[in-house]
């Protein structure tokens, strides 16, 4: 359990820089206080993990184990590739974050819980609950959701200024392609 909390904790972690729902916990938290953001963000993305785990450990009793890891390796060129083309926020997405909000909680929760369906962390979750032990891989792709999301509102409200979004992209992509690399490596 330690080692998919720990792996999960770290893929989600990067998967999450530089994306569009991290830009929208920057954008809440400029709004509203930082606490309630994170509690939204943080039952939005325990829910949709819990989904994630599920499909992955379905996925993961139903395919052969050398399949899966090809496919995962495959999956984390995908998701560098796509950290590097980056994210950004909608109209749509803007529009949700500014409107005022009666219950913070309940709004951010349901802006994240809509936006990460389909997302890369998603995906991430699926893969890795795909090889690994399911309350680990739910419980590390959470908390590495919620601390970079976390981070990400911290140090917006310390610099008060834009991220170097794109050395994070960057740097967050080449993480993706080392642990597609690592997976090949174990599979052959």
């Amino acid at each position: 359990m330690l080692s998919a909390f720990l792996l999960s904790f770290g893929v989600i972690f990067v998967a999450e820089l530089g994306d569009k729902s991290q830009l929208m916990a920057l954008a809440f938290a400029t709004r509203y206080k930082a606490v309630p953001v994170l509690v939204g963000i943080t039952l939005a993305t325990a829910l949709v993990h819990l989904v994630s785990v599920f499909v992955g450990a379905v996925l993961g009793a139903a395919l052969p184990t050398t399949a899966i890891n090809v496919v995962a390796a495959i999956s984390f060129v995908g998701f560098g590739l796509w950290t590097l083309r980056g994210d950004e926020l909608t109209d749509e997405d803007e529009q949700r974050a500014a409107q005022p909000a009666r219950h913070v909680i309940l709004t951010v929760g349901t802006v994240f819980f809509l936006a990460e369906l389909g997302d890369k962390t998603m995906l991430a979750t699926i893969t890795l609950a795909t090889r690994e032990g399911v309350f680990g891989t739910w419980l590390g792709s959470t908390i590495g959701m919620v601390v970079a999301d976390g981070l990400a509102i911290w140090v917006g409200r310390m610099l008060g200024a834009r991220l170097p979004e794109k050395a994070i992209r960057i740097g967050a992509a080449v993480l993706f392609f080392v642990f597609a690399i690592v997976l090949l490596f174990e599979t052959f």
